[in-house]
Protein backbone atom coordinates (compact mmCIF):
# COMPACT_ATOMS: atom_id res chain seq x y z
CA UNK A 1 0.00 0.00 0.00
CA UNK A 2 1.44 3.21 -0.68
CA UNK A 3 2.44 5.47 2.03
CA UNK A 4 0.30 8.84 2.50
CA UNK A 5 1.86 12.30 2.44
CA UNK A 6 1.73 15.29 4.02
CA UNK A 7 -0.27 15.75 0.29
CA UNK A 8 -2.99 13.30 0.99
CA UNK A 9 -3.81 14.08 4.74
CA UNK A 10 -5.77 16.95 5.54
CA UNK A 11 -3.86 19.43 8.34
CA UNK A 12 -6.88 19.80 10.08
CA UNK A 13 -6.96 15.68 11.02
CA UNK A 14 -3.00 16.25 12.97
CA UNK A 15 -2.39 19.80 13.25
CA UNK A 16 -4.49 20.75 15.97
CA UNK A 17 -4.26 17.55 17.95
CA UNK A 18 -0.46 17.53 17.67
CA UNK A 19 -0.76 20.74 19.68
CA UNK A 20 -2.86 19.85 21.86
CA UNK A 21 -0.96 16.96 22.92
CA UNK A 22 2.52 19.69 22.83
CA UNK A 23 0.67 21.63 25.56
CA UNK A 24 -0.78 18.54 27.69
CA UNK A 25 2.19 17.36 29.44
CA UNK A 26 4.50 21.22 29.49
CA UNK A 27 1.31 22.36 31.03
CA UNK A 28 1.25 19.69 33.60
CA UNK A 29 4.61 19.71 34.68
CA UNK A 30 4.99 23.39 34.88
CA UNK A 31 1.65 24.22 36.38
CA UNK A 32 -0.61 20.80 37.72
CA UNK A 33 2.58 19.22 39.17
CA UNK A 34 2.86 22.69 41.61
CA UNK A 35 -0.97 22.29 42.54
CA UNK A 36 -0.79 18.87 43.24
CA UNK A 37 2.54 18.48 45.78
CA UNK A 38 0.70 21.19 47.89
CA UNK A 39 -2.71 19.31 47.81
CA UNK A 40 -0.15 16.74 48.97
CA UNK A 41 1.38 18.45 51.84
CA UNK A 42 4.71 20.04 50.37
CA UNK A 43 5.82 23.14 51.99
CA UNK A 44 6.49 25.85 49.07
CA UNK A 45 10.42 25.47 49.25
CA UNK A 46 9.94 21.67 48.51
CA UNK A 47 7.26 22.19 45.42
CA UNK A 48 9.58 25.46 43.90
CA UNK A 49 12.31 23.55 44.22
CA UNK A 50 11.40 20.19 42.89
CA UNK A 51 9.23 22.02 40.07
CA UNK A 52 12.11 23.67 38.89
CA UNK A 53 14.26 21.40 38.30
CA UNK A 54 12.06 19.68 36.11
CA UNK A 55 12.58 23.32 33.64
CA UNK A 56 15.97 21.42 32.78
CA UNK A 57 14.91 19.21 30.05
CA UNK A 58 13.84 22.21 27.85
CA UNK A 59 17.19 23.70 29.22
CA UNK A 60 19.50 21.51 27.92
CA UNK A 61 16.89 20.30 24.27
CA UNK A 62 19.37 21.74 21.94
CA UNK A 63 21.71 19.77 23.18
CA UNK A 64 20.07 16.42 21.84
CA UNK A 65 18.54 17.98 19.15
CA UNK A 66 20.81 16.82 16.28
CA UNK A 67 20.43 13.04 17.26
CA UNK A 68 16.35 13.51 16.04
CA UNK A 69 17.34 14.87 12.76
CA UNK A 70 20.06 12.57 12.45
CA UNK A 71 17.63 9.56 13.35
CA UNK A 72 14.64 7.97 11.95
CA UNK A 73 11.75 10.43 11.16
CA UNK A 74 9.98 13.15 13.08
CA UNK A 75 7.13 11.29 12.99
CA UNK A 76 8.78 8.21 14.80
CA UNK A 77 9.96 10.98 17.51
CA UNK A 78 6.51 12.31 17.39
CA UNK A 79 5.13 8.80 18.28
CA UNK A 80 7.58 7.32 20.52
CA UNK A 81 7.95 10.63 22.81
CA UNK A 82 4.08 10.81 23.54
CA UNK A 83 4.18 7.27 24.30
CA UNK A 84 6.43 7.55 26.78
CA UNK A 85 4.48 10.74 27.81
CA UNK A 86 1.00 8.60 28.03
CA UNK A 87 3.44 5.93 30.12
CA UNK A 88 4.21 9.15 32.58
CA UNK A 89 0.23 10.30 33.03
CA UNK A 90 0.03 6.68 34.71
CA UNK A 91 3.14 5.98 36.16
CA UNK A 92 2.12 9.17 38.17
CA UNK A 93 -1.45 7.74 38.64
CA UNK A 94 -0.18 4.81 40.81
CA UNK A 95 2.51 6.15 42.47
CA UNK A 96 0.47 9.19 44.29
CA UNK A 97 -1.80 6.33 46.75
CA UNK A 98 1.92 5.01 47.59
CA UNK A 99 4.23 5.75 50.62
CA UNK A 100 6.83 7.00 48.33
CA UNK A 101 4.76 8.75 46.23
CA UNK A 102 6.99 11.89 45.50
CA UNK A 103 10.42 10.02 44.60
CA UNK A 104 8.02 7.91 42.16
CA UNK A 105 5.82 10.76 41.01
CA UNK A 106 9.12 13.23 40.50
CA UNK A 107 10.28 10.31 38.45
CA UNK A 108 7.56 10.45 36.22
CA UNK A 109 7.42 13.85 35.91
CA UNK A 110 11.06 14.20 34.62
CA UNK A 111 10.06 11.34 32.45
CA UNK A 112 7.51 13.21 30.90
CA UNK A 113 9.76 16.46 30.98
CA UNK A 114 12.27 14.70 28.82
CA UNK A 115 9.62 13.19 26.39
CA UNK A 116 7.73 16.33 26.55
CA UNK A 117 10.97 18.57 25.60
CA UNK A 118 12.00 15.54 22.65
CA UNK A 119 8.63 15.80 21.38
CA UNK A 120 8.58 20.09 21.20
CA UNK A 121 11.70 19.65 18.63
CA UNK A 122 10.04 16.46 16.85
CA UNK A 123 6.62 18.39 16.52
CA UNK A 124 7.84 21.71 15.16
CA UNK A 125 10.47 19.59 12.52
CA UNK A 126 7.33 17.61 11.34
CA UNK A 127 5.19 20.93 11.01
CA UNK A 128 7.47 21.93 8.76
CA UNK A 129 7.61 18.63 6.62
CA UNK A 130 4.47 17.62 6.97
CA UNK A 131 2.84 21.13 5.44
CA UNK A 132 3.66 23.63 2.85
CA UNK A 133 4.85 26.95 3.28
CA UNK A 134 1.65 28.78 2.78
CA UNK A 135 -0.43 25.89 5.06
CA UNK A 136 2.52 26.30 7.95
CA UNK A 137 1.60 29.64 7.73
CA UNK A 138 -2.31 29.40 7.61
CA UNK A 139 -2.22 27.03 10.49
CA UNK A 140 0.18 29.08 13.04
CA UNK A 141 -2.81 30.17 14.45
CA UNK A 142 -4.58 26.85 14.76
CA UNK A 143 -1.60 25.36 16.59
CA UNK A 144 -1.14 28.15 18.95
CA UNK A 145 -4.91 27.99 19.70
CA UNK A 146 -5.11 24.52 20.62
CA UNK A 147 -1.90 24.52 22.76
CA UNK A 148 -3.68 27.27 24.70
CA UNK A 149 -6.98 25.01 24.86
CA UNK A 150 -4.68 22.61 26.59
CA UNK A 151 -3.69 24.99 28.81
CA UNK A 152 -7.18 26.08 29.83
CA UNK A 153 -8.53 22.31 29.98
CA UNK A 154 -5.03 21.42 32.66
CA UNK A 155 -5.28 24.80 34.56
CA UNK A 156 -8.45 25.04 34.81
CA UNK A 157 -11.18 22.45 34.21
CA UNK A 158 -8.47 19.58 35.72
CA UNK A 159 -7.41 22.07 39.01
CA UNK A 160 -11.66 22.62 38.87
CA UNK A 161 -12.17 18.49 38.61
CA UNK A 162 -9.82 17.91 41.57
CA UNK A 163 -11.34 19.87 43.82
CA UNK A 164 -14.60 19.37 43.41
CA UNK A 165 -13.78 15.44 43.68
CA UNK A 166 -12.43 16.51 46.79
CA UNK A 167 -14.92 18.53 48.24
CA UNK A 168 -17.50 15.27 47.52
CA UNK A 169 -19.26 17.14 45.00
CA UNK A 170 -18.98 14.28 42.17
CA UNK A 171 -18.16 11.08 44.15
CA UNK A 172 -19.83 11.49 47.66
CA UNK A 173 -17.43 9.94 50.41
CA UNK A 174 -14.56 11.67 48.49
CA UNK A 175 -14.56 14.53 50.78
CA UNK A 176 -10.97 16.10 51.74
CA UNK A 177 -9.22 13.11 49.36
CA UNK A 178 -6.75 14.62 47.25
CA UNK A 179 -4.66 11.22 47.23
CA UNK A 180 -7.04 9.98 45.05
CA UNK A 181 -8.59 12.89 43.46
CA UNK A 182 -5.06 13.48 41.83
CA UNK A 183 -4.97 9.80 41.34
CA UNK A 184 -8.10 9.72 39.24
CA UNK A 185 -7.21 13.16 37.19
CA UNK A 186 -4.04 11.40 35.96
CA UNK A 187 -5.58 8.58 35.10
CA UNK A 188 -7.87 10.76 33.09
CA UNK A 189 -5.01 12.02 31.43
CA UNK A 190 -3.20 8.71 30.60
CA UNK A 191 -6.09 7.53 28.76
CA UNK A 192 -6.57 10.85 27.03
CA UNK A 193 -2.62 10.87 25.86
CA UNK A 194 -3.13 7.12 24.87
CA UNK A 195 -5.83 7.79 22.77
CA UNK A 196 -4.16 11.06 20.92
CA UNK A 197 -0.89 8.26 20.27
CA UNK A 198 -3.19 5.76 18.90
CA UNK A 199 -4.75 8.40 16.54
CA UNK A 200 -1.30 9.87 15.50
CA UNK A 201 0.10 6.77 15.02
CA UNK A 202 -2.81 6.25 12.41
CA UNK A 203 -3.76 9.90 11.48
CA UNK A 204 -0.13 11.57 11.06
CA UNK A 205 0.69 11.99 7.15
CA UNK A 206 4.22 10.78 5.86
CA UNK A 207 5.78 12.98 3.89
CA UNK A 208 8.53 12.01 1.26
CA UNK A 209 10.88 14.86 3.14
CA UNK A 210 10.54 13.33 6.70
CA UNK A 211 14.07 10.64 6.29
CA UNK A 212 16.68 9.93 8.78
CA UNK A 213 20.13 11.96 7.54
CA UNK A 214 22.10 8.86 6.61
CA UNK A 215 24.35 10.39 4.71
CA UNK A 216 25.38 12.66 7.32
CA UNK A 217 27.84 11.36 9.61
CA UNK A 218 27.31 11.37 13.04
CA UNK A 219 30.54 13.57 13.54
CA UNK A 220 30.20 15.96 11.24
CA UNK A 221 26.87 16.87 12.67
CA UNK A 222 28.14 17.09 15.44
CA UNK A 223 31.11 19.76 14.25
CA UNK A 224 27.82 21.56 13.16
CA UNK A 225 26.31 21.63 15.68
CA UNK A 226 29.15 23.08 17.61
CA UNK A 227 30.19 25.77 15.33
CA UNK A 228 26.38 26.74 15.73
CA UNK A 229 27.03 27.36 18.99
CA UNK A 230 30.29 28.89 18.62
CA UNK A 231 28.78 31.61 16.32
CA UNK A 232 25.73 31.98 18.64
CA UNK A 233 28.26 33.78 21.48
CA UNK A 234 30.50 35.89 19.06
CA UNK A 235 27.06 37.63 17.83
CA UNK A 236 27.58 41.37 18.50
CA UNK A 237 26.56 42.59 21.78
CA UNK A 238 26.01 38.89 23.10
CA UNK A 239 26.74 39.75 26.66
CA UNK A 240 23.44 42.24 26.82
CA UNK A 241 21.78 39.58 24.91
CA UNK A 242 22.14 37.12 27.70
CA UNK A 243 21.37 39.85 30.40
CA UNK A 244 18.26 40.85 28.70
CA UNK A 245 17.27 36.97 28.08
CA UNK A 246 18.11 35.88 31.95
CA UNK A 247 16.44 38.81 33.70
CA UNK A 248 13.56 39.80 31.85
CA UNK A 249 11.55 37.68 33.72
CA UNK A 250 13.73 37.18 36.53
CA UNK A 251 10.12 38.62 38.79
CA UNK A 252 8.14 36.13 37.05
CA UNK A 253 10.63 33.06 37.17
CA UNK A 254 9.58 33.73 41.08
CA UNK A 255 6.25 34.64 41.03
CA UNK A 256 4.92 31.88 39.27
CA UNK A 257 6.03 29.20 41.39
CA UNK A 258 4.76 31.43 44.44
CA UNK A 259 1.44 32.31 43.08
CA UNK A 260 -0.83 28.98 43.17
CA UNK A 261 0.34 27.86 46.74
CA UNK A 262 -0.11 31.48 47.69
CA UNK A 263 -4.17 31.66 46.26
CA UNK A 264 -4.02 28.16 48.16
CA UNK A 265 -3.00 28.40 51.62
CA UNK A 266 -5.36 29.39 54.43
CA UNK A 267 -5.57 33.37 55.38
CA UNK A 268 -4.05 32.54 58.63
CA UNK A 269 -0.58 31.95 56.83
CA UNK A 270 -0.96 34.94 54.89
CA UNK A 271 -2.81 33.31 52.08
CA UNK A 272 -6.34 33.49 50.24
CA UNK A 273 -7.57 30.61 51.22
CA UNK A 274 -9.20 29.23 47.75
CA UNK A 275 -10.29 25.53 46.53
CA UNK A 276 -8.95 24.24 43.51
CA UNK A 277 -12.35 24.92 41.96
CA UNK A 278 -11.71 28.67 42.65
CA UNK A 279 -8.43 28.42 41.20
CA UNK A 280 -9.09 26.90 38.23
CA UNK A 281 -11.26 28.81 37.39
CA UNK A 282 -9.35 32.18 38.39
CA UNK A 283 -5.72 31.26 37.10
CA UNK A 284 -6.49 28.41 34.97
CA UNK A 285 -9.05 29.90 32.79
CA UNK A 286 -9.55 33.82 33.45
CA UNK A 287 -6.35 34.12 33.42
CA UNK A 288 -5.36 32.21 30.68
CA UNK A 289 -7.77 33.88 28.61
CA UNK A 290 -6.33 37.13 29.54
CA UNK A 291 -2.91 36.03 28.60
CA UNK A 292 -4.04 35.24 25.36
CA UNK A 293 -5.76 38.38 25.08
CA UNK A 294 -2.38 40.13 25.96
CA UNK A 295 -0.38 38.59 23.65
CA UNK A 296 -2.66 39.11 20.48
CA UNK A 297 -1.98 42.66 21.41
CA UNK A 298 0.87 42.47 21.83
CA UNK A 299 1.29 41.20 18.60
CA UNK A 300 -0.52 43.70 16.93
CA UNK A 301 1.18 46.54 18.69
CA UNK A 302 4.29 45.59 17.29
CA UNK A 303 3.44 44.70 14.02
CA UNK A 304 2.47 48.19 13.96
CA UNK A 305 5.23 50.26 15.39
CA UNK A 306 7.77 47.62 15.79
CA UNK A 307 10.13 45.64 18.84
CA UNK A 308 12.17 49.52 19.62
CA UNK A 309 9.31 51.03 20.13
CA UNK A 310 7.15 48.53 22.28
CA UNK A 311 10.22 46.63 24.42
CA UNK A 312 10.45 49.44 27.28
CA UNK A 313 6.31 49.31 27.64
CA UNK A 314 6.08 45.63 27.03
CA UNK A 315 8.96 45.44 29.58
CA UNK A 316 6.91 47.67 32.33
CA UNK A 317 4.01 45.72 31.35
CA UNK A 318 4.90 42.25 32.01
CA UNK A 319 6.58 43.80 35.27
CA UNK A 320 4.27 46.23 36.78
CA UNK A 321 1.37 44.18 37.76
CA UNK A 322 3.53 42.30 39.75
CA UNK A 323 2.58 44.94 42.38
CA UNK A 324 -0.98 43.41 41.97
CA UNK A 325 0.08 40.70 44.26
CA UNK A 326 1.39 43.32 46.65
CA UNK A 327 -1.81 44.58 47.14
CA UNK A 328 -3.42 41.05 47.56
CA UNK A 329 -1.20 39.64 50.09
CA UNK A 330 -1.78 42.93 52.28
CA UNK A 331 -5.45 43.16 51.89
CA UNK A 332 -6.01 39.78 51.61
CA UNK A 333 -9.46 40.13 50.18
CA UNK A 334 -12.44 37.95 50.61
CA UNK A 335 -14.32 39.76 47.27
CA UNK A 336 -13.92 36.94 44.48
CA UNK A 337 -14.01 39.45 41.69
CA UNK A 338 -10.84 41.43 42.92
CA UNK A 339 -8.79 38.72 43.18
CA UNK A 340 -10.40 37.85 39.63
CA UNK A 341 -9.29 41.07 39.06
CA UNK A 342 -5.69 40.79 40.21
CA UNK A 343 -4.87 37.50 38.67
CA UNK A 344 -6.12 38.52 35.30
CA UNK A 345 -4.24 42.20 35.20
CA UNK A 346 -1.65 40.35 35.48
CA UNK A 347 -2.25 37.56 33.15
CA UNK A 348 -3.06 40.08 30.47
CA UNK A 349 0.37 42.14 31.54
CA UNK A 350 2.47 39.10 31.20
CA UNK A 351 1.02 37.95 27.94
CA UNK A 352 1.46 41.66 26.31
CA UNK A 353 4.82 41.64 27.78
CA UNK A 354 6.06 38.33 26.23
CA UNK A 355 5.37 38.90 22.99
CA UNK A 356 8.88 41.49 22.83
CA UNK A 357 10.65 38.76 24.46
CA UNK A 358 10.09 36.27 21.75
CA UNK A 359 10.42 38.70 19.13
CA UNK A 360 13.83 39.48 21.25
CA UNK A 361 14.48 36.16 20.53
CA UNK A 362 13.88 36.04 16.90
CA UNK A 363 16.11 39.15 16.67
CA UNK A 364 19.34 38.01 18.50
CA UNK A 365 18.89 34.41 16.32
CA UNK A 366 19.01 36.15 12.77
CA UNK A 367 21.73 34.46 10.72
CA UNK A 368 23.07 31.75 9.08
CA UNK A 369 21.91 29.41 12.07
CA UNK A 370 18.48 31.25 12.61
CA UNK A 371 16.60 27.83 13.85
CA UNK A 372 19.23 26.42 16.10
CA UNK A 373 20.37 29.64 17.51
CA UNK A 374 16.48 30.62 18.36
CA UNK A 375 16.66 26.93 19.81
CA UNK A 376 19.68 28.08 22.33
CA UNK A 377 17.82 30.84 22.90
CA UNK A 378 14.64 29.59 24.37
CA UNK A 379 16.81 26.99 26.62
CA UNK A 380 18.57 30.08 28.28
CA UNK A 381 14.79 31.36 28.40
CA UNK A 382 14.09 28.33 30.41
CA UNK A 383 17.75 28.63 32.56
CA UNK A 384 16.44 31.87 33.23
CA UNK A 385 13.23 30.66 34.73
CA UNK A 386 14.65 27.64 36.55
CA UNK A 387 17.45 28.78 38.57
CA UNK A 388 15.24 31.61 40.23
CA UNK A 389 12.08 30.05 40.27
CA UNK A 390 14.56 27.08 42.74
CA UNK A 391 15.19 29.67 45.66
CA UNK A 392 11.33 31.30 45.59
CA UNK A 393 10.09 28.83 47.81
CA UNK A 394 12.50 29.46 50.27
CA UNK A 395 12.44 33.00 50.02
CA UNK A 396 9.30 33.38 50.47
CA UNK A 397 8.70 30.89 53.27
CA UNK A 398 11.76 33.56 55.18
CA UNK A 399 9.81 36.58 54.14
CA UNK A 400 6.37 35.69 54.51
CA UNK A 401 3.95 36.70 51.29
CA UNK A 402 3.82 40.73 51.48
CA UNK A 403 7.63 40.82 51.53
CA UNK A 404 8.09 38.18 49.58
CA UNK A 405 5.96 39.67 46.63
CA UNK A 406 7.90 43.01 47.03
CA UNK A 407 11.43 41.30 46.67
CA UNK A 408 9.58 40.04 43.44
CA UNK A 409 8.80 43.46 42.51
CA UNK A 410 12.56 44.76 43.18
CA UNK A 411 13.55 41.87 40.96
CA UNK A 412 11.80 43.01 38.03
CA UNK A 413 14.10 45.96 38.09
CA UNK A 414 17.03 44.08 35.63
CA UNK A 415 14.62 43.39 33.59
CA UNK A 416 13.50 46.41 32.86
CA UNK A 417 16.91 48.18 32.80
CA UNK A 418 17.97 45.38 29.96
CA UNK A 419 15.00 46.46 27.95
CA UNK A 420 16.58 50.27 28.10
CA UNK A 421 19.55 48.97 27.03
CA UNK A 422 18.92 46.61 24.29
CA UNK A 423 16.48 49.06 22.92
CA UNK A 424 18.90 51.72 21.46
CA UNK A 425 20.62 48.62 19.58
CA UNK A 426 17.48 47.75 17.66
CA UNK A 427 16.85 48.85 14.66
CA UNK A 428 13.58 51.15 14.05
CA UNK A 429 12.26 48.50 11.36
CA UNK A 430 12.08 45.44 13.21
CA UNK A 431 9.04 43.77 13.90
CA UNK A 432 7.22 46.13 11.31
CA UNK A 433 9.77 44.37 8.37
CA UNK A 434 9.01 40.90 9.78
CA UNK A 435 5.34 41.45 9.87
CA UNK A 436 5.46 42.72 6.33
CA UNK A 437 7.68 40.05 4.89
CA UNK A 438 5.36 37.12 6.23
Amino acid sequence: MKKQTGKTRSPWAWVPTMYFAQGLPYVTVMTLAVVMFKDLGLDNNQIALYTSWLYLPWVIKPFWSPIIDLIKTKRMWVILMQTFVSVAFAGIAFSIPTTFFLQTTLAFFWLMAFSSATYDIAADGFYMLGLSEGDQALFVGIRNTAYRLATIFVEGGLVVLVGLMAKGSIIPGWEGNYVVSWSTCFFLLAAIFAGLTIWHSIGLPRPTSDTSRENVSFGQLMKDFIMTFVDFFKKNDIGLALFFILTYRLGESQLVKISIPFLKDATEVGGLGLGNEHIGMIKGTVGVIALLLGGILGGICISKGGLKKWILPMALAINLPDLLYVYLAYAQPDNLWAIIGCVAGEQLGYGFGFTAFTLYLVYVAQGAFKTAHYSIGTGLMALGMMIPGMFAGKIQMAMGYPMFFIFVCICTLPGILASILVMRRIPASFGIKLKEEK
